[in-house]
C-alpha cells in the first residue's frame, strides 16, 4: 500500500504525507475517486498498524510525486446517542446471572461489572484507561445477553463473574484501593457499548499476544493489528517441563523419549486443534485443560527425561489484548482510543433516556 511516510510542519500544524506508486491497487482507487470515508478508514488503520506518532488531522495522499488527495482525519470515534425508554444506567439496569449451581440472581449491572472486571482483570493492576475499556466490552456483554436470552451465565467463553466480595481475603491490604479504581471506571463509562452494523459485539479480549491480533472470518469486526507492545509481556513465552512419571499420571498410556507427537491440525493462527500423541489423539483444548496451558500456540519438545512446552502469549489473540491497552494507557492513550486501535470497525454507542 504506502512504501514511505513522512510528517512536516507547515508552521501551524504538523502534515502527514503517505507515499504510494500507481502499481499499488490502492493507487488505482484514488484515480477512481474512492469514497473519502472508506479512504480516510484505511489511512487510518495504516497510521495505527504501523505505530505512526501523529497527532495532527491532516494527511496527503502523494502518487509519483504529486498530491492527489488531502485527507482531514480525527482518531477520536464520534459516541452515537440511542434515545430509549428504559434505564441503561450502571446503579438501575438489572441482569439475572445464572451461577454454576444454576441458581439465578438479580443484581444491579454495577455489581455485575465489579465481579466481570475483578474476576478477569488481574494478577496485575491495570490503568485507568485500560480498564474503562474492558467496562465497555463487557458491559457490551450484559446488554447482548439480557437482550438475547434475559439471562447471563456466570461461566461462559468470555468472561467470568463472581461477586467482588470474594476477593476481599485475597486483596486484603488493597481492596478498598482496588474498589474505587474499578468502580470509577464503570462510572466514567455509564451507558457506553459497542456495536458493529447495529449488532452488540462480543467482547473479544486476551491477556497478551506475539505482537498481532489476528482477524477471524466468523466476525468480521475483528481486526489484525499490530501489538508489539506484548513483546515485552511477561507471559510472552512460558516453559513447561513434565517428567515422564508425570505425563503417565496425566495421560492413560505411558509415555517416554520415544514417543511421537505429531501436530495434525492447526487454524489460521497456528494454534493447536488437533494433536496425536502416540495413537491417541487429543483436540487443542483437552491438552490446554491437561496441562493448564495460557495459550494454544504451542510447540513440544521430546527431551531425554521430560517433555518441553513451549508457550506463545496468554488467550486466543483475538480482539483487545488487556496488556497492550495498559501499555497503551501509560502512554496517554484513553478508552475510546484504546478500543478504537483494537476494534477499528465498530461504533462506540451510549444509551441515554428519553425525557417524556
Amino acid at each position: 500500500m504506502f512504501y514511505k511516510y513522512e510528517i512536516r510542519n507547515n508552521g501551524t500544524e504538523d502534515i502527514l504525507y503517505l507515499y504510494l506508486t500507481m502499481s499499488y491497487e490502492f493507487s488505482k482507487e484514488l484515480g477512481l475517486q474512492a469514497n473519502d470515508q472508506e479512504m480516510s478508514r484505511r489511512t487510518k488503520n495504516f497510521i495505527r498498524n504501523n505505530q505512526i506518532s501523529f497527532h495532527g488531522k491532516k494527511v496527503f495522499l502523494v502518487i509519483d510525486g504529486i498530491v492527489v488527495k488531502t485527507l482531514e482525519i480525527d482518531e477520536k470515534k464520534e459516541i452515537e446517542l440511542l434515545k430509549e425508554n428504559l434505564y441503561y444506567s450502571n446503579e438501575q439496569y438489572l441482569v439475572t446471572v445464572q451461577l454454576e449451581d444454576n441458581a439465578l440472581i438479580e443484581i444491579t449491572l454495577k455489581e455485575y461489572l465489579l465481579g466481570v472486571l475483578a474476576t478477569n482483570l488481574f494478577p496485575h493492576p491495570l490503568e485507568l484507561e485500560a480498564i474503562k475499556s474492558l467496562a465497555i466490552l463487557y458491559r457490551t456483554f450484559a446488554f447482548s445477553k439480557m437482550n438475547e436470552k434475559n439471562v447471563i451465565p456466570s461461566i461462559n467463553d468470555f468472561c467470568i463473574y463472581k461477586p467482588i466480595s470474594y476477593y476481599k481475603l485475597a486483596w486484603i491490604d488493597h481492596y478498598d484501593v482496588i474498589y474505587r479504581q474499578l468502580e470509577k471506571a464503570i462510572d466514567e463509562t455509564d451507558c457506553l457499548f459497542l456495536t458493529y452494523q447495529h449488532s452488540y459485539i462480543l467482547p473479544f479480549v486476551h491477556f497478551s499476544n506475539c505482537g498481532q491480533t489476528f482477524s477471524h472470518r466468523s466476525y468480521p469486526y475483528l481486526s489484525s493489528v499490530r501489538s508489539l507492545w506484548d513483546l515485552a509481556s511477561p507471559y510472552s513465552i512460558e516453559i513447561h517441563d513434565f517428567s515422564y512419571s508425570e505425563l503417565n499420571k496425566i495421560f492413560h498410556h505411558p509415555m517416554s523419549s520415544h514417543s511421537i507427537i505429531q501436530v495434525l491440525e492447526t487454524d489460521e493462527k497456528r494454534f493447536l486443534q488437533k494433536v496425536k500423541i502416540d495413537q491417541e489423539i487429543y483436540s487443542g483444548k483437552q491438552l490446554q485443560e491437561l496441562f493448564r496451558l495460557k495459550s494454544l500456540n504451542a510447540n513440544f519438545i521430546l527431551n531425554r527425561d521430560f517433555l518441553r512446552i513451549i508457550t506463545k502469549g496468554w488467550g486466543n489473540s483475538l480482539g483487545l489484548s488487556i496488556f497492550g491497552a495498559n501499555e497503551l494507557a501509560k502512554n496517554g492513550c484513553n478508552c475510546f482510543s484504546i478500543l478504537n486501535y483494537y476494534f477499528p470497525k465498530v461504533q462506540l454507542n451510549k444509551y441515554v433516556r428519553e425525557l417524556s
